[in-house]
């Protein structure tokens, strides 16, 4: 993939490593799948470092404009799965 994954400078370097992790997940979940736990621990993460509801949707959507992977199916799929599934979100759901 060529592009570069949203992050703020006020970040760590283990924050911003997280956060491109969870979109690596994302991005999983749209190519081969992902298990719920996988997702949700690497989601958990994310809203540690982004707790706000309005800094998510801002970030989901920078992503979103960046790689073509819209963020918010995946999340909630993975919420209402229970653990064990595998979450895979159709490529007609990618923008």
């Amino acid at each position: 993939m060529e592009y570069s994954y949203p992050f703020s400078t006020d970040w760590s370097t283990e924050e911003i490593i997280d956060v491109v992790q969870f979109f690596e997940g994302i991005e999983k979940a749209y190519e081969k799948g992902i298990k719920r736990e996988v997702m949700m621990a690497k989601y958990r993460r994310f809203k540690e470092i982004v707790p706000s509801q309005s800094e998510e949707k801002t970030i989901f959507r920078e992503f979103e404009e960046a790689s073509g992977f819209v963020s918010y199916p995946v999340v909630k799929q993975a919420k209402e799965a229970t653990d064990g599934t595998i979450i895979k979100v159709a490529p007609k759901q990618r923008r």
